[in-house]
């Protein structure tokens, strides 16, 4: 059995071309998740990240492995 991996590949505008070489089992399930262009995704990366600062500012504690709890 495989297991799930996430890989990088683009469109060359006649098939899907992975970004990196990748053994494939025969009929082996695949999800496609089409990103938006580069500058649409800095967009909202810069979003995310702008609100993450928001959510976490300089006041927040610092937490250690001591406080998480198994």
């Amino acid at each position: 059995m495989m297991k799930a991996v996430a890989l990088t590949a683009h469109f060359d505008g006649e098939k899907v071309q992975f970004d990196e070489p990748c053994q494939l089992d025969p009929n082996a399930r695949l999800v496609v998740v089409v990103l938006p262009p580069d500058d649409e995704r800095h967009a909202w990366s810069r979003y995310s990240a702008g609100q993450l600062a928001k959510a976490y500012g300089d006041n927040e504690p610092e937490y250690t492995t001591a406080d998480v709890r198994p």
